[in-house]
């Protein structure tokens, strides 16, 4: 699935689904944020790791790899 990020001039992130997964996120934002970059996705932690990848911020790990490594057609959102 495609994931959207959102940035601001302070560079506050916004990063969510594209689409009605996304809609209730991308309905916080305030105007002056810009989508600066999309990318593709099967699982939450694939995004997740792409992003932090993306920002430079490092190894994106979680708490929750039993749920977030999950594909988003396993948890019905296809």
């Amino acid at each position: 699935m495609k994931h959207e990020l959102w940035t601001n001039e302070d560079e506050l992130d916004l990063f969510c689904l594209e689409g009605k997964h996304g809609d209730e996120a991308r309905k916080l934002l305030e105007p002056g944020y810009k989508l600066i970059w999309t990318c593709e996705a099967d699982t939450h932690f694939e995004a997740m790791k792409k992003y932090y990848e993306y920002r430079g911020w490092g190894e994106y790990t979680t708490d929750f790899p039993e749920h977030d490594k999950k594909t988003y057609k396993e948890l019905g959102w296809e």
